[in-house]
């Protein structure tokens, strides 16, 4: 029988990095496969080369799904690296306490106002920051975000522990750094903006506020590394490569990257030495990331979804895929930001084509294609807008759009297949509610459009609100090829001319 894995079963020859010590600096929320394939290897890497006290202690936000088995494993899990040529498998050990942050709230603020703890990470997704997609600013008039603010509440919310924390951190003056690695455009500036207006709503003393304002560093970031839900075949696999048995394991690509300002009111981990990035450029990897390569999966996804694809390499196996994906990001996304200093646009194309096409990942569409509402909003808006207000057309940005529409809320008589039934939409039933009675694809693209989800700007684009539908009753007519190849052949980006463009990034490096 395979033994459990765990403190005297670790086979030491596995370690990413270097143990931590037993004193955290680190606290981090959101303890899913994300931050630990990822903020966790590149720490255990860095103190493997710098050492530090740079332990972490970990709050799953509310399932200890994650926590059992890692207190069970003395907090170490392995991570299984899905490579082109196979697999790898090894062992981090770097987190040193876990709890539920749902369950023990004021253990998080507890943790936050330790003076011995310098920093704080989150993955705690789009929908944690409890923003108004509108607007951007804090959702005040969201219940959950409104129960935190009453006087002596227990926080639920995300930034109401980030905020809380922070207030008890205040009397002891400790400078401190909350770190965003979720795919925000200008996380840290986002995060900070959602704490201080959190402070404000609640009445927090001008002292506190003032901290928070002065003391506290909010460094914006950029993250990338494709990390798929855990399956019964990885712990095999696991199994089998370690000889030990791993009840959590993180399958991952091989490609990780972390790009940060360097911004750290109470010192770091020498992270440059774990492989990350530091630099004055982070606004441009940013929007390398949230538009070539998130905008992108969205549309893999929901074209995946649609042609009964489960996994993102088997719908970027479709030629049509491919087309409208580079067809977008060459006519829709490159001309709406600057790349960084000496960035290699071709090779990173190819790169992103292999990770796409990588079968070892088993990325689910309908996992990527899940919270639509909240990712669109980020992803598309404002290079959906910088083509709208230059007399362009954003044609498969549109399609992305009608593509979620048709996934999430399709219209009367029309089936998306079972994948779409997988996709988790938390806007599902405010959308439901808004096209009930709609006549037509028409009618039903405008009535989602006019939901409150997309800032006005965007929203109140008639010309945009058009596209979508006419992109819409194309798909929901025709299907999803028909669909895509309307918007190629519009942008000018047809079936011969994204496959062209498709062909010169992946050639390069490939």
């Amino acid at each position: 029988m395979t033994e459990r894995l765990g403190r005297s079963t670790l086979p030491r020859r596995a370690l990413i990095g270097a143990s931590a010590p037993a004193r955290t600096g680190i606290v981090h929320l959101g303890l899913g496969n994300f931050h630990r394939a990822h903020a966790a290897v590149h720490t255990a890497r860095a103190m493997a080369v710098a050492g530090g006290d740079w332990g972490i202690r970990g709050f799953a936000f509310s399932s200890g799904r994650v926590v059992e088995p890692m207190r069970a494993q003395d907090h170490l899990y392995s991570i299984l690296q899905l490579t082109e040529d196979g697999v790898q498998a090894g062992v981090v050990d770097v987190h040193r306490d876990t709890g539920i942050a749902a369950e023990d709230p004021a253990a998080v603020v507890a943790s936050l106002a330790d003076p011995a703890h310098r920093i704080l990470t989150l993955t705690i997704s789009e929908l944690g920051y409890s923003r108004d997609g509108a607007t951007g600013r804090l959702a005040v008039d969201d219940p959950r975000v409104a129960a935190d603010l009453r006087p002596g509440a227990a926080p639920s919310t995300g930034i109401a522990m980030i905020a809380r924390g922070l207030e008890a951190r205040a009397a002891s003056g400790e400078p401190f750094t909350v770190v965003s690695c979720d795919n925000l455009q200008s996380n840290g500036a986002a995060t900070r903006t959602a704490v201080l207006e959190f402070l404000q709503a609640a009445g927090a003393s001008p002292d506190v506020q003032d901290y928070a304002a002065s003391a506290v560093s909010f460094p914006n970031t950029m993250v990338d590394r494709i990390v798929p839900a855990t399956t019964a075949a990885h712990s095999r696999r696991v199994a089998e490569l370690l000889g030990v048995e791993d009840a959590c394991p993180v399958p991952a690509e091989d490609f990780s990257m972390w790009v940060m300002e360097d911004d750290f009111a109470g010192g770091r981990p020498a992270w440059e030495q774990g492989g990350a990035v530091f630099s004055a450029e982070v606004g441009a990897y940013e929007m390398v990331k949230l538009r070539l390569l998130n905008a992108s999966h969205s549309l893999i996804a929901y074209l995946g979804v649609l042609t009964g694809r489960e996994t993102i390499a088997e719908s970027w196996n479709q030629d049509f895929v491919r087309e409208a994906v580079m067809g977008g990001i060459r006519a829709d996304l490159l001309p709406t930001f600057a790349l960084p200093s000496g960035f290699d646009l071709e090779a990173h194309l190819a790169q992103l084509s292999r990770r796409w096409g990588n079968p070892l990942i088993g990325h689910a569409t309908a996992q990527v294609g899940s919270d639509g509402s909240s990712k669109l909003v980020q992803r598309l808006t404002d290079a959906a807008l910088h083509s709208l207000e230059r007399g362009g057309m954003p044609h498969h940005l549109a399609l992305c759009v009608a593509a979620w529409i048709a996934c999430t809320v399709p219209p009367a008589g029309f089936d998306p297949g079972p994948l779409a039934e997988r996709i988790a939409e938390p806007a599902r039933e405010r959308l439901i509610e808004a096209v009930r009675g709609a006549a037509g694809a028409q009618d039903h693209a405008r009535r989602v459009l006019d939901a409150g989800l997309f800032p006005p700007a965007l929203a109140g684009r008639e010309d945009f609100a058009a596209r979508v539908a006419d992109l819409l009753d194309v798909l929901v007519r025709h299907g999803a090829r028909a669909a895509a190849e309307e918007a190629g052949a519009a942008e000018g980006t047809g079936a011969a001319g994204a496959s062209a463009g498709a062909g010169a990034g992946i050639a390069e490096g490939a």
